[in-house]
This record gives C-alpha cells, sequence and structure tokens, in this order.
C-alpha cells in the first residue's frame, strides 16, 4: 500500500504542476481530494486492513493529502499571481481619470439608538459615563448584592477569563451595572449623581433576539429623597420622547438582587397601539426595561450612606429599543453586515 501510495501522490503532484489555469487546477483538486476523490477513497478502504495495521497506514494517507493540499495552495497562489500581473500589463491605467469617488456612510441603527438615548438623558441633566469591558468579580457582581451562588455567576452565563488580577477572577462584564459602581465610589463624597452607563455587554446567549454581544444602557440616580415616583415619571417621560408617541406605562413586581422594590417596565405596543398583534402576543404590552429603587447594600459597598441618601437604577437594552423604534423582528440582523439592510438607516434623524 505505500509504494501505491507514493505512486499517487507523484502523479497528484504533477498533474498539480501542469495545471495552466485556476479551472484545471480546480478539476484536479476534485479529482485526488474530492468527496470522491482518488485519495479520499484510500481512507475508506482502510476498513479492509488488519486492525494493527490501519493508524499506520491512515497517517501515511493523511501525509499524502496534505502534501497535496500544500501544492494545490501553492500552484494557485502562482496563478493568482500570473493572471494579476497579465491584467497589469495588458492595458495602461489612466491618471487623469476621474476618481470613481466614495459613498458616503451612515451611522448603524444601533448606534443611532445610542445616541439618541444619551442626548435624552442629558437632556434632563444625566451624564454619560464609561468603564472597561474586562471586568473583575467585585464590581461586576460582589458590590452588586449579587451572591456566589447566584446563576449569573455559572460559567454557562458568563464569559470568564484564564487569568486572575490580585487574585480576582477576571470576566466580560455581564451588564454595564459596574460602570454604575464605579461612578457613584468616585463621587461619594460629592452627591448627588445622575448618570446613564450605555456599552457593550457579554451573556452566553444566542437566537433571534438575542446575541452573545449585545448593548445595554443603565441608569443611577442618588440623592435625598429620591422615591420610586421620581423613577416611573423619569422612565415614563423617555419612552414618550423615545417613541415619539403617547404611551401607557405599567410596572409589574420583579426581582434583581441590587435593587428593592424592584420592577418590570411594560409600554403600550408600539406597533399596534394596545389592541394586540404579533409583536406584543396580543396582550396589548411589550416589556422594554427593569428598574427600582437601589439596595442599600449596594449603596454600602460604595461608602454611601444609605440612611442619608436613596437611589433608583434602571437598565434596558439599545439593540430591543432599536428593534422597536425601526420595526426590525430579528436581533442578529444588526450584526450581519448587510449593506442592504444597513443602507435603510442611512439619513435622517435619528
Amino acid at each position: 500500500m505505500a509504494t501505491e501510495l507514493t505512486e499517487l501522490t507523484s502523479r497528484a503532484l504533477a498533474e498539480i504542476s501542469a495545471s495552466a489555469d485556476v479551472a484545471r487546477l480546480e478539476e484536479v483538486r476534485v479529482h485526488w481530494l474530492g468527496k470522491k476523490g482518488v485519495l479520499t477513497e484510500q481512507l475508506k478502504s482502510l476498513g479492509a486492513l488488519p486492525a494493527s495495521e490501519r493508524p499506520a497506514a491512515g497517517a501515511k494517507i493523511n501525509e499524502a493529502k496534505v502534501a497535496v493540499q500544500a501544492a494545490l495552495e501553492a500552484r494557485r497562489a502562482t496563478l493568482d499571481e500570473a493572471e494579476i500581473a497579465r491584467k497589469l500589463s495588458a492595458g495602461r491605467v489612466d491618471v487623469t481619470l476621474d476618481g470613481r469617488g466614495e459613498q458616503a456612510g451612515g451611522l448603524h441603527p444601533v448606534t443611532r439608538a445610542r445616541l439618541r438615548i444619551e442626548r435624552l438623558f442629558r437632556d434632563v441633566g444625566f451624564e454619560v459615563a464609561e468603564g472597561p469591558e474586562i471586568e473583575d468579580d467585585f464590581h461586576n457582581f460582589t458590590a452588586l448584592n449579587i451572591p456566589a451562588n447566584h446563576p449569573a455567576r455559572a460559567m454557562h452565563d458568563t464569559f470568564y477569563l484564564e487569568h486572575e488580577v490580585n487574585g480576582e477572577r477576571q470576566l466580560l462584564r455581564t451588564h454595564t451595572s459596574p460602570v454604575q459602581i464605579r461612578a457613584l465610589t468616585a463621587a461619594r463624597e460629592r452627591l448627588p449623581l445622575a448618570v446613564i452607563a450605555p456599552g457593550r455587554v457579554y451573556r452566553l446567549d444566542s437566537d433571534a433576539t438575542h446575541t452573545p454581544m449585545f448593548h445595554q444602557v443603565e441608569g443611577l440616580l442618588v440623592d435625598d429623597g429620591v422615591s420610586f415616583a421620581n423613577l416611573k415619571s423619569i422612565l415614563h417621560g423617555f419612552m414618550e420622547a423615545y417613541f415619539e408617541k403617547d404611551l401607557a406605562m405599567r410596572l409589574r413586581p420583579s426581582y434583581f438582587p441590587f435593587t428593592e422594590p424592584s420592577a418590570e417596565v411594560d409600554i403600550t405596543c408600539v406597533e399596534c397601539g394596545g389592541s394586540g398583534c404579533r409583536l406584543c402576543k396580543h396582550t396589548g404590552w411589550i416589556e422594554v426595561l427593569g428598574c427600582g429603587m437601589v439596595h442599600p447594600n449596594v449603596l454600602a459597598a460604595c461608602g454611601v450612606d444609605s440612611e442619608r441618601y436613596t437611589a433608583y437604577a434602571f437598565g434596558m437594552g439599545i439593540d430591543r429599543l432599536a428593534m422597536l423604534r425601526y420595526g426590525v423582528n430579528d436581533l442578529r440582523l444588526f450584526f450581519e453586515s448587510d449593506l442592504r439592510f444597513l443602507r435603510q438607516f442611512r439619513g435622517g434623524g435619528s
């Protein structure tokens, strides 16, 4: 078998070397390495050999396939270079011709949504804060009152990095709440504080409405006498300004480790106006964000006196708000870089 394999390899290399163009080279590739190629069939014939001989024979066949593949790639590169040289020598470039110009680009729809959100919150006194996307366990979990046994800390929900810094595990942040922690810690001696934190976050999830990387914006306001009524008012005003229409809003009790009490926020379906459709699953409502009053443990972790100050926080997905505003039904469209889709968002306002 070894002698036959050597002969086959030599024939294949000779045919590759003799290929005068890419089309002929592709025919040679299929003949030798295709699904029914000569060397592929050699692998299929291993079953006829005694078990003790199969490993060595299989290794020899693979070596032959690697050699043939390398020769194919080298010959393809040579042919491509020759074709480029032929085209360059076939005609003269007229450098005096007018340029073809450049098409105007446009902002990505998620960027448009983020900028709109930032502008609306800046208009009511919030600052925009940023922070690292690689976070430590303290800022991403511990300071947010998320205990060690919380599901968010599990490997199947969070991207952990292999190395540690100062004995702490490093991870890709699962929300932009760590930015709030850093901003509050830095400003604890000069409160009040009102910030939003937009940015990329990462979770192990992927389907029509989730991707492993997505965009989130969280908000935090700390001051004397802050109440749930203040939170409801700011969110209702934001939603109506963002969607540019009158909307009803309702709060449903929920649970988040870092807020107490906590709520999910629903608004009138922006598609059907509350009459019922596929988007809202015929309920008339769509969920848009989570919110609540900041838990005293979170304030304490940042060195803030929870007996004096109260705070509210909220978080929402920028990608989801972009989907709702622009009528996109599959989140993955935002990340496929299909210009036919992205060109629809050029020009106009956000």
